[in-house]
Formats: C-alpha cells, structure tokens, sequence
C-alpha cells in the first residue's frame, strides 16, 4: 500500500481536502494511506512554537529545528523513508518524479512556512527539496496535496482503470489529445467526424496526432525529449499536408 505522511501545521487543512474525490475513496477502500502529523504537537515550548527571528536580522519567521526534527523522528519510527521538503528551491516536480515516489512506496512530505526553514534541519534531515514551479506560496501545503494527489492516484485501484491516467497529459511525455461530450454540436461547432465513426483504429491514430501537434506547439521542450517512431512520424507528416494533396 503506498503510504505518505505529510508534516504540516495546517493538518486540517490538508487532511480536509485529500478525504475528498477520488483520493478520498482510495483512502476509505483501504488503498492509500494518507497521514497528516501537527508539527506544533512536537514542539517543546509550552506555546507549541515552531518558529523564531532569524540570525542575522531580516524580514518574517524562520522554523526550528527542533519541532520538525521530533515530528519526523516520531514519524519515522526508525524506519528508512525518503523525506521530501517542499521548497522553492527544489527541483520542480514532474510525472517521472510522481512515477519514482509510487515505486518508493512511502514518503515522508514536509511543509514550510513563514521565511523557509533552518537549514541545519534540511541538512540534517531532508533528502530531497522539491519544487511545483517558480512562483511564491504561504506554504508547502497545496504542493505537498498537489504531490499526493499525482502519486495516489496512479495506485492500482484508485481509479477505474490504469487507461484513466496513462493517456493523460505529462504521463507518457505528452499533452492529452482534446475530449468531446454531447451535443453533437454545440454553437456550430461540430465534434471531429472521426470520433463519431466508431472506428476505434483511426480514433486511435487521430488522438496521437492531435497529442503530439498540440505537444509542439504548446511545450517544446517536452516535444524535443519526444523518441517520435515511424506512425508519429507519419501522422505529423499527414497533419501537414494540404487536404487537396492527400
């Protein structure tokens, strides 16, 4: 069963949304196993403070040590798990990285906050600071949920079938082709013809090529990464091809 353990001062917070949707039913069938731990339980000051000034002066509150350091220990339980600060200076996450977390099958997620943590504790403690973009938060809350969220719900069961996430965009290096629902059409816009032709072959081949057209035109450095084989090559080359020459 994959297991992720999430160190926050927010477990509400967190707890609250994983118990909803679909990760929240792979927790009640028993399928994941997501914990939230108080990092303010951990702390030996009678307040329950987490954090101080930093040395050296400047702006905002750093976290100590040794509340977070007590909750992982606590949380560890002498075990080997591979611990996972969310930070921005981590490497930015991505589906292979969702990919190696599921294999590990626990993970330990801790959540920053205020001006970032001592970095005796990170050196101490943190094998790995991870990142979901460059771009500024209160906290490692909604990353440590959005990590937990791409992990679980690759866990078999989880959703109806493996088909639900592997055609996704990012999973196999690519965007996901547009989808289409009723009506037929809607404000003069028809849905493709081949998806309505029940040929399951060229519907295939038309969601490929729709995939990897709009890969390289929306993320070409994914595209760059793309080993293109020959039907890729080919439907890109029928892509290009003026209707009246094919």
């Amino acid at each position: 069963m994959m297991r992720i353990d999430i160190l926050t001062l927010f477990p509400e917070m967190v707890d609250g949304a994983l118990r909803a949707s679909i990760i929240g039913r792979g927790r009640e069938a028993g399928l994941i196993d997501i914990r939230c731990h108080c990092i303010r339980d951990y702390s030996p000051d009678k307040r329950r403070r987490t954090d101080d000034y930093p040395y050296g002066g400047g702006q905002g509150m750093v976290m100590q040590c040794e509340p977070l350091a007590r909750c992982l220990e606590a949380v560890k339980a002498g075990a080997p798990v591979h611990t996972v600060l969310m930070s921005p200076q981590g490497r930015v996450f991505d589906q292979a990285r969702a990919r190696d977390y599921l294999a590990m099958e626990r993970v330990i997620l801790i959540c920053g906050h205020y001006e970032g943590v001592d970095q005796r504790f990170i050196d101490e403690c943190v094998d790995e600071e991870l990142s979901i973009g460059d771009f500024v938060l209160t906290g490692g809350e909604l990353p440590a949920m959005m990590v937990a969220d791409a992990v679980c719900r690759m866990v078999p069961g989880v959703l109806a079938e493996e088909a639900s996430f592997a055609d996704e965009s990012h999973y196999a290096g690519t965007l996901e082709y547009p989808q289409y629902t009723r009506p037929e059409v809607w404000r003069g816009r028809p849905v493709p013809e081949v998806l309505l032709s029940g040929h399951h072959e060229n519907i295939a081949g038309w969601r490929r090529q729709r995939s990897l057209l709009l890969t390289r035109a929306r993320r070409p450095d994914l595209f760059a990464r793309l080993t293109l084989d020959k039907r890729d090559r080919k439907l890109l080359a029928e892509a290009e091809t003026p209707p009246a020459e094919k």
